[in-house]
């Protein structure tokens, strides 16, 4: 599988201010994943939890939130995972089919 990574910009969906950031393409994960600290210097908070599996095959909850992105001068709202703390932004599959 190719990778690659996109630069998007992030904002709450009420409007404020957009973080721009590196975010791994990943096709293969369902929904964008922000580590929670970029979230939260956003003013951003969680609406609530949902379950995944990953591939490792254990559970994890993990709190979500709609998002505004904007990839190449285009916004979109999306879901979006509060990933775990240190690990890479991704832009996950939902998001991508959202852009067309």
């Amino acid at each position: 599988m190719v990778t690659f990574t996109q630069r998007v910009a992030i904002a709450p969906i009420g409007g404020g201010r957009l973080k721009e950031l590196e975010a791994l393409v990943d096709a293969g994960a369902t929904y964008t994943w922000i580590p929670p600290s970029v979230l939260e210097e956003l003013g951003i908070t969680s609406e609530e939890q949902l379950t995944f599996v990953p591939a490792d095959g254990r559970e994890a909850s993990y709190p979500i939130a709609q998002v505004r992105v904007r990839l190449d001068g285009r916004e979109r709202f999306t879901i979006c995972v509060f990933g775990e703390e240190g690990t890479e932004p991704l832009l996950g599959a939902v998001t991508l089919e959202e852009f067309g």
